[in-house]
Protein backbone atom coordinates (compact mmCIF):
# COMPACT_ATOMS: atom_id res chain seq x y z
CA UNK A 1 0.00 0.00 0.00
CA UNK A 2 1.17 2.98 -1.55
CA UNK A 3 1.50 6.35 1.19
CA UNK A 4 -0.86 9.03 0.72
CA UNK A 5 0.41 12.11 -0.77
CA UNK A 6 0.04 15.01 1.04
CA UNK A 7 -0.44 17.46 -2.30
CA UNK A 8 -4.16 17.91 -3.64
CA UNK A 9 -5.36 16.31 -6.63
CA UNK A 10 -5.68 19.67 -8.15
CA UNK A 11 -2.13 20.25 -7.76
CA UNK A 12 -0.73 17.54 -9.25
CA UNK A 13 -3.28 17.85 -12.37
CA UNK A 14 -2.02 21.57 -12.23
CA UNK A 15 1.90 20.41 -12.33
CA UNK A 16 1.14 18.30 -15.40
CA UNK A 17 -0.77 20.90 -17.26
CA UNK A 18 2.09 23.67 -16.80
CA UNK A 19 4.49 22.11 -19.39
CA UNK A 20 1.53 21.86 -22.00
CA UNK A 21 1.00 25.58 -20.72
CA UNK A 22 4.22 27.12 -21.55
CA UNK A 23 4.26 25.36 -24.84
CA UNK A 24 0.72 26.76 -25.72
CA UNK A 25 1.89 30.28 -24.63
CA UNK A 26 5.28 30.03 -26.44
CA UNK A 27 3.30 28.84 -29.48
CA UNK A 28 1.06 31.91 -29.62
CA UNK A 29 3.61 34.46 -28.39
CA UNK A 30 5.76 33.70 -31.07
CA UNK A 31 3.23 33.47 -33.81
CA UNK A 32 1.77 36.76 -33.01
CA UNK A 33 5.44 38.31 -32.66
CA UNK A 34 6.24 36.86 -36.04
CA UNK A 35 3.39 38.59 -37.60
CA UNK A 36 3.82 41.29 -36.42
CA UNK A 37 7.43 41.59 -36.71
CA UNK A 38 7.37 40.74 -40.74
CA UNK A 39 4.89 43.02 -41.20
CA UNK A 40 6.54 45.70 -39.69
CA UNK A 41 10.38 45.04 -40.36
CA UNK A 42 10.34 42.04 -42.84
CA UNK A 43 11.68 39.76 -39.85
CA UNK A 44 10.97 36.85 -37.95
CA UNK A 45 11.54 37.29 -33.88
CA UNK A 46 13.95 34.54 -34.12
CA UNK A 47 16.37 36.28 -36.76
CA UNK A 48 15.36 39.58 -34.79
CA UNK A 49 16.71 38.08 -31.56
CA UNK A 50 20.20 36.82 -34.28
CA UNK A 51 20.24 40.61 -35.28
CA UNK A 52 20.19 42.22 -31.46
CA UNK A 53 22.72 39.57 -30.95
CA UNK A 54 25.13 40.78 -33.55
CA UNK A 55 24.62 44.04 -32.63
CA UNK A 56 25.68 43.95 -28.88
CA UNK A 57 28.46 41.63 -30.24
CA UNK A 58 30.03 43.21 -33.04
CA UNK A 59 32.30 41.15 -34.92
CA UNK A 60 31.62 37.86 -32.73
CA UNK A 61 31.71 34.64 -34.51
CA UNK A 62 28.89 32.40 -35.63
CA UNK A 63 29.68 29.53 -32.90
CA UNK A 64 29.66 32.41 -30.23
CA UNK A 65 25.98 33.31 -31.63
CA UNK A 66 24.53 29.91 -31.06
CA UNK A 67 25.87 30.14 -27.64
CA UNK A 68 23.83 33.29 -26.90
CA UNK A 69 20.83 32.21 -28.42
CA UNK A 70 20.76 28.49 -27.06
CA UNK A 71 20.78 26.68 -30.71
CA UNK A 72 22.80 24.51 -32.42
CA UNK A 73 25.85 25.82 -34.56
CA UNK A 74 23.79 23.95 -37.58
CA UNK A 75 20.51 25.93 -37.00
CA UNK A 76 22.72 28.97 -36.38
CA UNK A 77 24.45 28.43 -39.68
CA UNK A 78 21.01 28.59 -41.44
CA UNK A 79 20.04 31.55 -39.75
CA UNK A 80 23.40 33.59 -40.34
CA UNK A 81 22.31 32.02 -44.76
CA UNK A 82 18.79 34.03 -44.59
CA UNK A 83 20.33 37.33 -42.82
CA UNK A 84 23.47 37.53 -44.88
CA UNK A 85 21.04 36.53 -48.03
CA UNK A 86 18.26 39.33 -47.29
CA UNK A 87 21.20 41.99 -46.48
CA UNK A 88 21.01 42.09 -42.66
CA UNK A 89 24.54 40.36 -41.98
CA UNK A 90 27.82 40.04 -43.62
CA UNK A 91 30.21 37.31 -42.75
CA UNK A 92 33.87 38.29 -42.58
CA UNK A 93 36.92 35.80 -42.42
CA UNK A 94 37.64 35.89 -38.59
CA UNK A 95 40.93 37.52 -38.13
CA UNK A 96 42.88 34.77 -36.03
CA UNK A 97 40.89 31.20 -36.41
CA UNK A 98 40.99 30.21 -40.06
CA UNK A 99 37.95 27.93 -40.30
CA UNK A 100 35.66 30.86 -38.36
CA UNK A 101 33.76 33.94 -39.84
CA UNK A 102 32.49 37.18 -37.86
CA UNK A 103 29.28 38.62 -37.66
CA UNK A 104 28.68 42.28 -38.68
CA UNK A 105 25.06 43.88 -38.57
CA UNK A 106 24.62 46.07 -42.09
CA UNK A 107 23.09 49.72 -42.19
CA UNK A 108 19.91 47.08 -43.59
CA UNK A 109 20.15 44.87 -40.42
CA UNK A 110 20.19 47.91 -38.25
CA UNK A 111 17.29 49.29 -40.13
CA UNK A 112 15.30 46.31 -39.66
CA UNK A 113 15.67 46.39 -35.98
CA UNK A 114 14.76 50.23 -35.67
CA UNK A 115 11.92 49.25 -37.53
CA UNK A 116 10.55 46.23 -35.44
CA UNK A 117 11.19 48.29 -32.20
CA UNK A 118 8.23 49.89 -32.02
CA UNK A 119 6.33 46.97 -32.30
CA UNK A 120 8.59 45.01 -30.10
CA UNK A 121 7.41 48.16 -27.47
CA UNK A 122 3.74 47.68 -28.27
CA UNK A 123 3.62 44.31 -28.12
CA UNK A 124 5.45 44.62 -24.98
CA UNK A 125 2.71 46.77 -23.57
CA UNK A 126 0.04 44.40 -24.40
CA UNK A 127 1.59 42.22 -22.22
CA UNK A 128 2.43 44.14 -19.50
CA UNK A 129 -1.23 45.36 -19.89
CA UNK A 130 -2.90 41.73 -19.48
CA UNK A 131 -0.34 41.04 -16.91
CA UNK A 132 -0.04 44.01 -14.68
CA UNK A 133 3.03 45.58 -14.00
CA UNK A 134 3.67 43.61 -10.99
CA UNK A 135 2.72 40.19 -12.83
CA UNK A 136 4.60 41.20 -16.17
CA UNK A 137 7.78 41.74 -14.07
CA UNK A 138 7.51 38.50 -12.17
CA UNK A 139 6.85 36.36 -15.01
CA UNK A 140 9.98 37.96 -16.94
CA UNK A 141 11.95 36.73 -13.70
CA UNK A 142 10.48 33.75 -14.08
CA UNK A 143 10.64 32.90 -17.57
CA UNK A 144 14.77 33.99 -17.17
CA UNK A 145 14.92 31.77 -14.54
CA UNK A 146 13.61 28.77 -16.48
CA UNK A 147 15.54 29.81 -19.06
CA UNK A 148 18.60 29.57 -17.59
CA UNK A 149 18.13 26.05 -15.18
CA UNK A 150 20.00 23.04 -16.04
CA UNK A 151 18.12 20.07 -14.63
CA UNK A 152 20.66 17.64 -15.44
Amino acid sequence: MSEPSSEPASASASDQRLFFLLQRAAHRLRTAADRRCVAAAGVTTAQLGALFAVRERPGGTQRQLAQTLGLRESAVTALVGRLTAAGFVVRRAHPREHRAVTLELTDQGLAALLAAQPEIDRFNGELRELLGDQGFARTAADLHRLAHWDPE
